[in-house]
């Protein structure tokens, strides 16, 4: 094993010495996120409290070469927030304030850590909101939906988090402070803020975020159908898309979804659902009320067994609350999966989850199917038993499986989750050498010494942690081992 690098000088005269931190039992929190199967311990952890301290820490690691990623709250599910095991990570967590609601301009400016909820309800006194609501919401920090663009159940009329960031105040890897986009959508030149979003902390760490805010709607009408099959649940879906209605959310969830999610947090679907579809309508009383009858007749048309319409806030947050936990739920029907979140043409909806159907049969596995029905984002789960001797190799092979099913139907690797360390392998499936020989190209214009999250999203043979498709996650050079 080769002896693990010290810490920099620089980086020790960055912050007061008990906010960095280097005892193992304090990394151990720090080395992976919420895709468990990669993990890295890191040299150290610096908690910086100030933007100047951030600054000062990123310029410390540019001097000395030393990688850094910024973390939030770790909710990645890409290992998006691994750290480098020659490198530190910078803990945002501390950096949470909602800097300003700006009521006449609709806008907010807020730090990396805030969390995404704490934004609407800052918003909310106002009768403002930020659209973008991934499922983790209650513990997911802006900074991190900056870095991979998230998206959530409402992004099918509200759009991505790059479609509500107006400008970004960053310190990019080289160290340098700059100001992308501005306070206004109306900029002119490139879109930098919108290059930002998306590039998964491999340009550098935002320090002050600007985002747009939108009215919160006068109503909602939220309606529940469970189907007998996936197949009419999908059928509906292209029914209500086809007729011109733009619901602010279209979800779907399949039986085991279901069954995890009443374990979890008892939502009290109906019984017996092979699939149950969310649509939920927002705006205006006369506009909803409208939607609310064309909505009823694709429903009823689309031969469900059961529309339940949510007659009050209480009633919608049930609803909600099971679609919303879908992700933790599975651990009560599995103590380990594996989430996915490729992309398919809308119209090959029903194609692909036969599919993968097919494809967890030959792997001999159980897949949960959650996901953003409006826009084809797909969220399998792909569920073992850790502690199974083969187990882990026959989920990732289901999982790689998946993955290429949705490039070969003209899809994505990835909607929302970013491709991280887990897709790494498959960016090739989706662009020449020429275009990711580009990519790297912008990468270096902002971090020339390729500091910022090193051995991320390029298949470049460099591997900081290891896990899924084909590699071992317990590797010991560098590597953390859970033994």
């Amino acid at each position: 094993m080769n002896p693990r690098p010290h810490i920099p000088r620089d980086l020790r005269a960055a912050l007061p010495a008990e906010r960095l931190l280097a005892d193992p039992a304090h990394l151990a929190a720090y080395e992976s996120d919420g895709l468990t199967a990669f993990a890295a311990r890191p040299l150290a952890v610096v908690v910086p409290e100030t933007a100047d301290e951030v600054v000062a820490a990123v310029r410390a690691c540019h001097e000395s070469g030393t990688p850094f990623v910024a973390r939030g709250s770790g909710t990645s599910l890409s290992g998006g927030a691994v750290p480098h095991p020659e490198g530190v990570v910078i803990a945002l967590n501390r950096l949470d304030r909602v800097l300003e609601v700006d009521p006449v301009g609709m806008r907010a400016v807020v730090e990396p850590g805030a969390i995404n909820s704490k934004v609407s309800e800052a918003a909310a006194a106002h009768g403002l909101r930020y659209a973008p609501d991934p499922s983790s919401g209650q513990v997911c920090t802006i900074g991190g939906n900056v870095a991979f663009n998230a998206g959530g159940a409402h992004c099918l009329k509200h759009g991505m988090t790059s479609n509500h960031v107006l400008g970004i105040k960053a310190v990019l890897g080289d160290g340098s402070v700059v100001e992308l986009g501005g306070r206004s959508a109306e900029n002119t030149g490139p879109d930098l803020a919108g290059l930002f979003c998306g590039s998964e902390g491999l340009f550098g760490i935002a320090l002050e975020i600007t985002l747009n805010l939108v009215p919160l709607p006068e109503c909602f009408h939220t309606v529940l159908a469970s189907y007998d099959s996936l197949e009419k649940a999908g059928a509906a879906v292209s029914a209500v898309v086809a007729s011109g209605l733009l619901p602010g959310a279209l979800e779907i969830m399949d039986r085991l979804a279901i069954e995890a999610a009443e374990a979890a947090v008892s939502p009290d679907y109906p019984e017996g659902a092979e699939a149950i579809l969310i649509v939920e309508l927002e705006g205006t009383s006369p506009q909803v009320e409208h939607d609310a009858r064309e909505l009823e007749r694709l429903l009823r048309e689309s031969q469900p067994n059961v529309v339940l319409a949510a007659e009050d806030d209480t009633e919608r947050a049930a609803i909600w609350k099971g679609r919303k936990s879908a992700f933790s739920a599975v651990g009560h029907l599995s103590p380990d999966f594996i989430v996915q979140d490729g992309v398919v043409p809308r119209r090959r909806l029903g194609e692909a989850l036969a599919e993968i159907g097919r494809i967890a049969g030959r792997h001999g596995v159980r897949v949960a199917n959650v996901f953003h029905a409006g826009d084809g984002n797909l969220h399998p789960l792909v569920m073992y038993d850790g502690r199974e001797e083969g187990a882990f190799e026959k989920a990732e092979a289901c999982a790689a499986e998946i993955v290429g099913m949705c490039t070969e139907m003209g899809g994505s690797i990835t909607g929302e989750h970013g491709v991280g360390m887990e897709k790494r392998g498959f960016l090739g499936q989706m662009y020449s050498e020429g275009d990711i020989d580009l990519m790297k190209r912008v990468r270096r214009a902002f971090d020339p010494k390729e500091i910022a999250n090193r051995g991320k999203v390029f298949p470049s043979g460099e591997a900081p942690a290891l896990g899924l498709y084909g590699m071992h996650p317990l590797e010991k050079d560098g590597v953390i081992s859970r033994e």
